[in-house]
């Protein structure tokens, strides 16, 4: 059976007191990775990942997430401003089908708007050059994507 894909709302009661999550900003041509700690308070970003075939790409995903003793994921839906989903959102929730077909744990979709234009101010003003911006920008943006979900979950538990 595949993993269940969820809002993060829906995913707070599925996860273990403790354990990490896996971020990720699926492109065209890289997969931006980032982790929580295990108490997940807190994104770092982790690793980029060059895209080449669905297969490979998930393979190396699965390895990293079973190193790592990841609780679940969180996957970037790029929603339009106007909160409609064009082609790069489609292709997120079909990078998140693919992949749940592939492992049991759960995985969140969350709204990340403006992510990489956020991460790269942030980076520019911090005085990053464009080549390592370029290397870097990518598990940035699912470090800003991961913390956005790691936030409301933590607002889920206060409440």
């Amino acid at each position: 059976m595949p993993a269940p894909i969820l809002r993060v709302e829906e995913l707070a009661p599925l996860l273990p007191a403790r354990g990490s999550l896996l971020g990720m900003d699926p492109g065209t041509k890289t997969i931006g990775l980032a982790v929580s700690d295990d108490g997940r308070r807190v994104s770092t970003p982790f690793k980029t990942v060059r895209r080449t075939k669905f297969t490979a790409d998930a393979e190396e995903i699965l390895r990293l997430s079973a190193e790592r003793r990841i609780a679940a994921f969180v996957i970037g839906l790029p929603v339009n401003m106007d909160g409609t989903e064009g082609p790069r959102a489609q292709a997120s929730r079909a990078f998140a089908r693919n992949l749940a077909r592939l492992t049991d744990l759960p995985i969140a979709l969350w709204d990340e708007r403006l992510s990489t234009a956020a991460v790269e101010r942030e980076l520019i003003a911090q005085d990053v050059s464009r080549a390592r911006r370029a290397e870097v920008i990518d598990s940035h943006a699912a470090a800003f994507i991961l913390q956005g979900a790691l936030d409301r979950l933590r607002h889920l538990s206060d409440n």
